[in-house]
């Protein structure tokens, strides 16, 4: 009998917004790897392919069987382990009164956790010598979010993911720069609450996003603009 099912799921947006995909990996109980699927999402943000990820896994995993799930995705783990019920409780209303973002995948999700045995462990993404199931998982919903097609395979074919590099560390703003780069830009930008990341860095739902990209107060960090509603 299998005691228990090592899986990662993970989502992917090319501009988050963008094109959007999600995978999972399916392993056995040493975390040997025995099968893999992607799909596409169309137009679509990383939060949604990191829950719609893990929705399909959950659907295509046996209920009975006690499942580990890896994710780089904090907002995802959180979703369901920290604010679903307070969510639930409020109905479907964040501590700060506004309806709940992708609700309706968080609403499946729940369905899908009733009365099974899961843990959440969390994995940093994209690290040298990081977990090998993240890894995959994260190169297939890449590659079908770049190319809008359903992919799936066994450990025969397993997607190879692209070597990760060594972080860089940002520039140092210059001179006549106060405070971060984030906070610069917002300064030069009239007081509004989205700007154009003026470096590469790290959301708090452990997404990356890349200079030039659209980035908003998430917390007391900055990000996405789709996580600072999730976060609210």
């Amino acid at each position: 009998m299998v005691e228990r099912v090592i899986a990662a799921c993970d989502g992917a947006a090319k501009g988050n917004p963008g094109p959007a995909a999600w995978a999972y990996v399916v392993a056995d109980g040493a975390g040997v790897p025995q099968r893999w699927e992607a799909g596409p999402l169309g137009h679509s943000t990383n939060n949604i392919g990191e829950l719609t990820a893990l929705q399909q896994l959950l659907s295509a995993t046996d209920p009975a069987i006690p499942l580990e799930v890896r994710l780089d995705s904090t907002y995802t783990r959180d979703s369901v382990t920290k604010w679903l019920k307070g969510w639930k409780r409020n109905g479907w209303k964040t501590a700060a009164g506004k309806p709940v973002a992708n609700r309706e995948l968080i609403q499946r999700i729940d369905e899908l956790l009733e009365g099974r045995d899961v843990t959440f462990v969390y994995v940093p993404a994209h690290q040298v010598d990081g977990d090998p199931l993240n890894a995959i998982a994260d190169k297939a919903a890449s590659d079908a979010a770049r190319t809008q097609q359903a992919a799936a395979g066994t450990a025969a074919d397993l997607p190879v993911p692209d070597p990760a590099a060594a972080a860089k560390a940002p520039k140092a703003p210059k001179a006549r720069s106060t405070g971060s780069a984030a906070t610069g830009a917002a300064k030069r930008s009239s007081g509004s609450r989205t700007l154009n990341a003026r470096f590469p860095g790290t959301c708090p739902c452990s997404r990356p996003y890349a200079k030039g990209d659209k980035i908003t107060k998430v917390g007391s960090s900055w990000g996405h603009p789709e996580c600072a509603t999730a976060h609210a």
